[in-house]
């Protein structure tokens, strides 16, 4: 062997191994080259042929056979106490065709995860497995792991021209095994990572990538067929947000789909939304700082443990969402950080790398290779795990160059604007190519500013110049604020804050909004829903419900984080998740909570029954005031309407007092009314200030209205009429 090939062999820096190594024809023969460390002897067996090969010193072998062209044939290895037959690595074709490559060089593999990574395979009728990393800044890159003793000295890659992508085929190893990369820098140094590519994890705080593959079976045909039949913005969607960890804590994913899809069921949620599941170092970043980003958390069991899981959630009838995080990783020096030497996946601009709220790295969103990495995660998630939608996490923290800084730590684009232009153009691309694959999945923006065309189709320009970004809905954050601030006041002070109340649908139809109640507004001081509102324990779960009427009543979709739908006082801690202890029936305020809970029940069953509330949530149509103006009640009121004409009354009262006769305009078309549903009746905790007989309108105007209806308004209650 040439001297600087074995030199570059020995220090991990031989890109063409495949070149030297294994069985070559040379003049006079064919010559054999293995390079086994710590290996006493290597005899190569063919047929009924065995030839032991020269020991060349430092686990190098070689020797030359008479013969005219390369046989079938086998290494037999024989080591200090054992000896082992096996196949050369060295003999193998690449596992990667020219497509696969031309399709990564240009970052448009939208099967990625199919190619890079570790894939137990067949290749040239032997079974192994197929190991490939993107690492183009690499001097070389080894397969180090539970199968060689975690030393990659003989498992060296090789490189497949300029897609920056290397490639082994390892016979006789397959599932379970356990890997990293070994990479050598530009500077000649070297690091052992985890493939960002890897399906599969160690439990934490253990790192290293599993070899493995889905067996899984899924039941949930029907439930694919079923759910593009009508697109979300047009559909009832109600989201229990779930932390998975801690939501019943120690369960594992199989355990958990024995409770929470009957839980989800029970209560009527059409969604759950999980919080990231992806593979990620640190609980408490509660899965928002992933190292693992195609590895469902090893935490609660095997990927298709996590499959069985969404699986009996759609035969449950519940649609899956999960929080999906593509703004950053985290630093962890066996990650992504600098992975092979150099800036890779985030941009090589440190200003712009570090993201400054979260000690973080941003993705370099104008890489096509890392916007590829990121657009065929998401497909990774809908196509492999059936998930239903992605909530898109930190998106403003994506949009804008000079998020979270002050004047020059940020640098303008190209026209001197703030706008991330790369990665307005990676959002538009993930959001057109998921809508394009994966009927029926949707697309969900965290995005906390007035960002022009969130939800607008990516080919529509809208006046920022911009196509929309393409997402089917967006977090309504602005609700969310004014909505709880109104809230925290007590009632006697809420008349000077009623337009808190009443903004939210000046730009109500601007996009196709969620209204979420998140896992961020119960945590770090902010207290649980209940414990905002004002007063003693009565007026607070009074209030809780009558605000839970309202939302569930206003145009957007609703979203409602674990604990709240009982009424939880303490704020939610990941460490021991919701206080179930308060619905056991010997605790003395149990009913207090399980009216709540029930209530939430009835929302979500009166609220799927009636598509005014939710037929017509982005068209203005679908909505009227009836008043919007009565401050010194405390009183709101509109109508919804379905797409028939439909409509469904909701009155809102914000006041702990009861108002008899309070009249209310309705349209002259309907007969009568009767109460669908009100958040003050008995059975929830309240007052039972209720009409349980039918309302009929008088002909005098009221509202701007041509008739109305004299109500018995509760205290601090939401009531919801329909026509009898």
């Amino acid at each position: 062997m040439d001297a600087g090939d074995r030199e570059r062999l020995l220090h991990g820096t031989h890109h063409a191994p495949h070149s030297v190594l294994g069985a070559h024809p040379v003049p006079g023969g064919i010559a054999f080259r293995a390079f086994r460390p710590y290996a006493r002897a290597v005899t190569v067996v063919s047929g009924g042929m065995t030839v032991g090969l020269h020991d060349d010193g430092d686990g190098f072998f070689s020797g030359l056979l008479p013969l005219r062209e390369v046989p079938a044939y086998r290494l037999r290895v024989a080591y200090e106490a054992t000896e082992v037959e096996t196949e050369d690595a060295y003999r193998f074709l690449p596992t990667l065709g020219e497509l696969d490559l031309h399709l990564i060089g240009e970052g448009r593999h939208e099967e990625l995860w199919t190619v890079l990574g570790a894939h137990p395979t067949a290749h040239q009728g032997v079974s192994g497995t197929r190991f490939s990393v993107w690492a183009p800044n690499a001097l070389g890159v080894r397969v180090a792991g539970s199968f060689n003793f975690w030393d990659g000295t003989g498992f060296p890659m090789r490189s497949l021209g300029s897609s920056g992508v290397w490639e082994l085929f390892v016979p006789g190893i397959g599932e379970g095994e356990l890997y990293k990369f070994e990479i050598t820098r530009p500077d000649g140094s070297k690091t052992l990572r985890a493939d960002p590519m890897a399906r599969r994890t160690e439990v934490p705080p253990a790192t290293s990538s599993i070899v493995t593959s889905s067996r899984y079976e899924w039941g949930d045909a029907q439930w694919l067929e079923r759910r593009a039949e009508v697109p979300a913005h047009r559909a009832p969607l109600s989201v229990y947000e779930v932390h998975l960890p801690s939501w019943r804590p120690g369960l594992t994913y199989r355990q958990l789909a024995e409770q929470l899809p009957a839980y989800v069921a029970d209560l009527g949620f059409t969604h759950v939304e999980l919080m990231p599941v992806a593979e990620h170092p640190f609980g408490g970043s509660w899965g928002y700082q992933v190292t693992g980003f195609y590895a469902p958390t090893a935490r609660l069991g095997t990927p298709d443990d996590f499959r069985y899981l969404v699986d009996a959630l759609h035969r449950a009838g519940i649609g899956v969402i999960m929080d999906w995080v593509p703004a950053h990783f985290p630093r962890d020096e066996w990650a992504l950080a600098e992975f092979d030497g150099r800036p890779l996946y985030e941009h090589s601009d440190p200003l712009r790398a570090a993201h400054p709220d979260w000690g973080t790295l941003e993705f370099d969103f104008g890489r096509r290779e890392v916007r590829n990495f990121l657009v065929a995660n998401a497909l990774y998630w809908c196509e492999e795990f059936h998930i239903d939608g992605l909530r898109v996490d930190a998106v403003a923290s994506i949009l804008y160059l000079d998020y979270s800084r002050e004047p020059g730590q940020w640098t303008p684009n190209e026209h001197g604007g703030r706008e991330n232009l790369d990665a307005v153009a990676f959002l538009q691309e993930m959001n057109a190519t998921v809508y394009r694959r994966v009927p029926g999945v949707v697309t969900i923006a965290e995005e906390s500013t007035a960002w022009d065309g969130v939800t607008r189709a990516t080919h529509h320009r809208g006046p920022s110049g911009f196509g929309g970004l393409g997402f089917g809905l967006k977090w309504n954050m602005g609700w969310m604020h004014d909505s709880l601030e109104y809230m925290s006041h007590e009632p006697v002070h809420r008349r000077y804050h009623h337009g808190e109340m009443t903004f939210s649908m000046v730009y109500a139809y601007s996009e196709n909004y969620v209204l979420p109640i998140s896992h961020d507004e119960v945590v770090h001081g902010k207290r649980s829903l209940v414990s905002k509102m004002p007063g003693d324990w009565w007026r607070r779960r009074a209030d809780l419900r009558a605000y839970l009427g309202f939302m569930w009543a206003h145009p957007g979709k609703q979203l409602l984080f674990m604990g709240q739908e009982f009424a939880q006082g303490a704020e939610w801690s990941e460490a021991h998740g919701p206080d179930w202890w308060l619905l056991d029936p010997h605790y003395g305020a149990e009913a207090d909570h399980r009216g709540v809970r029930d209530l939430v029940r009835d929302l979500n069953t009166v609220y799927r029954a009636s598509p005014a509330l939710w037929q017509y949530d982005t068209e203005p149509a679908g909505f009227r005031w009836v008043t919007g103006d009565a401050a010194d009640d405390n009183v709101l009121a509109f109508l919804r309407y379905d797409a028939d004409g439909s409509p469904l009354l909701a009155v809102s009262h914000f006041a702990p007092v009861v108002r008899h006769d309070y009249r209310i305009g309705v349209p002259d078309d309907v007969p009568a009314w009767h109460e669908a549903l009100n958040t003050d009746a008995a059975r929830y905790g309240g007052s039972d200030v209720t009409s349980p007989d039918t309302v009929k309108p008088e002909p005098q105007g009221w509202h701007g209205m041509p008739a109305s209806i004299r109500l018995t308004l509760p205290p601090l209650a939401t009531v919801w009429l329909r026509p009898a």
